[in-house]
């Protein structure tokens, strides 16, 4: 049975998230629509009082493509992916990928990322299987898109793995062994346990506490901000479409 190597996205294969960088993506070629985040702050505020779900918070953020469509979105998400993902990558990470690649390893892409740009940014990096948030694309995005299923977050990348790649629902110990997975966020948890060997890529104190004592291999590749706060005003300025692109 084959040996695979599991990747998380956001803050894991670039010091970014790429549901920001979108954002500023898209906002730096249609400016007006940073407009539509007056529609988004009230959610936000709920979400930050947990009044609203993670889920629900997810499909009100995307409003500021409302009305474009779709054909424009998928042009946007193989740009984004190309020309502002792929740069970003860790060099660290990409040799990585590499090697995971010359061994013979299935390399897959699990995100909670939105699946519309995940699979541009997995077909670009040369990942065999992206698995990510599915979002529903009609002929032109509503003000809050449905997302089919659930937020591919916690045990439900493991669910949905196994869905599109059903090899992983009767996997040997061998290939378990034999494999890896990488993530910055312990709500990947149970992506990392899921192989044999977790690789943790800036990960907060709590979760750096939990690899040490599991044995399990710490990166911290240089990023282009210091700290949380450095990370908290990128997302600000790329949210404002205010970020300089790479």
């Amino acid at each position: 049975m084959r040996s695979y190597a599991f990747f998380d996205l956001d803050h894991t294969l670039l010091p970014f998230d790429t549901q920001a960088l979108f954002c500023n993506f898209v906002l730096r070629r249609e400016r007006w629509r940073t407009l539509w985040h007056a529609a988004f702050a009230p959610i936000a505020i709920l979400k930050a009082l947990r009044l609203v779900s993670t889920l629900t918070a997810k499909r009100a953020f995307l409003n500021y493509l409302a009305g474009i469509p779709r054909e424009r979105l998928f042009d946007y998400a193989r740009e984004f992916a190309e020309k502002e993902v792929a740069p970003w990558v860790y060099p660290d990470l990409r040799k990585i990928i590499e090697e995971h690649r010359y061994f013979g390893r299935v390399l897959v892409l699990n995100t909670a990322s939105p699946d519309f740009y995940a699979v541009e940014i997995a077909q670009v990096l040369g990942f065999d299987h992206c698995i990510a948030t599915r979002v529903e694309l009609p002929d032109q995005l509503p003000l809050m898109p449905h997302v089919m299923g659930e937020n591919n977050k916690h045990e439900a990348k493991i669910a949905a793995m196994k869905w599109a790649i059903p090899e992983l629902a009767n996997w040997d110990e061998e290939a378990r062994k034999n494999s890896w997975s990488y993530s910055d966020s312990s709500a990947d948890l149970p992506l990392l346990e899921f192989a044999g060997n977790a690789v943790l890529v800036h990960p907060s104190s709590s979760l750096a506490a939990i690899g040490k004592a599991r044995g399990w291999e710490i990166l911290k590749p240089a990023r282009p901000y210091r700290g949380k706060l450095g990370d908290m005003l990128s997302v600000v300025r790329q949210t404002l479409g205010l970020y300089p692109e790479k």
